[in-house]
């Protein structure tokens, strides 16, 4: 059965149900009988338990999906927090661009690679929570309480997706992830070409990010994107244990799982600076 996830496009379509994902070098678990001899009895107790305590040859379940993506949001969260509460702000600022460029860079590499390793998203979630901790703080200071309702607001569209995900009310299909990621990529494009145009104009030439209604219907349309793109998530996570990928796929889970919260609480963060100043 081909993924329905654009993450499983490479690497993960060959491994079955209880077979181990093709990219971490599984072999045959009996191996193949010499040629004319009789194939052995197979005993079905004395085949490898796949709930074993080695990450490397048990299978994912959906703890280890909840444990992964919930220490990812901590330390993501507790770089936050350190940013804001202990550094100066001239020094937080300072620090937020560099740690951007190099979360960016290793997210890319960790999404085309398919890195599932927890230095890897431990990583990039720390350093974004430095960004996180410039941005909340600055935004906060224009505009008090705006943070607290930023976290209430991800965190419902967060839960809300889960229980549309999970009641089935939407279906993730390939018509759908098609649909997601076609508007995904049609956002980015006029994203860059704002920032292009914008170079050689002032102000904000196409008005996605003035504060207007333009404003306000991108940022409702951004969020709209990454709440669907928490269904994709979802069911990467599902469709991972049920192909029966091991257990430290996990970690790659939680960091898709982190960029698209991310990217809502900023979208949200920024929407809601739209409403203040009016």
């Amino acid at each position: 059965m081909a993924s329905r996830n654009p993450a499983f496009s490479r690497g993960f379509g060959n491994a079955g149900p209880g077979q181990q994902y093709a990219g971490w070098g599984n072999q045959s678990q009996y191996g193949a009988p010499q040629y004319g001899a009789p194939a052995p009895q197979q005993d079905p107790y004395a085949a490898p338990s796949p709930y074993g305590t080695s990450e490397a040859t048990r299978y994912m379940t959906m703890d280890d999906v909840v444990q992964k993506t919930g220490l990812s949001f901590l330390v993501t969260v507790a770089s936050a927090a350190v940013t804001w509460a202990l550094l100066p702000q001239e020094l937080a600022w300072g620090l937020a661009l560099p740690s951007v460029l190099v979360a960016f860079v290793l997210g890319l590499v960790i999404a085309f690679k398919q890195i599932a390793n927890p230095v890897a998203t431990l990583a990039y979630g720390g350093l974004y929570g430095v960004a996180l901790g410039a941005i909340s703080e600055a935004f906060n200071d224009l505009y008090p309480g705006i943070v607290m309702q930023a976290v209430i607001g991800t965190f419902g569209v967060f839960a809300g997706m889960l229980v549309i995900y999970k009641t089935g009310a939407i279906r993730v299909t390939p018509k759908l992830t098609r649909w997601v990621v076609g508007a995904l990529i049609g956002a980015l494009v006029l994203l860059v070409t704002n920032w292009i145009v914008g170079i050689f104009t002032t102000g904000d030439p196409l008005g996605l990010r003035s504060g207007g209604a333009v404003a306000i219907g991108f940022s409702l349309l951004m969020i709209g994107i990454a709440a669907f793109m928490l269904l994709l998530d979802f069911d990467m996570a599902d469709e991972a244990i049920r192909r029966g990928a091991p257990a430290k796929f996990a970690w790659y889970v939680a960091f898709g799982l982190l960029v698209t919260v991310v990217w809502l609480y900023i979208e949200i963060l920024r929407l809601l600076s739209y409403f203040q100043d009016e």
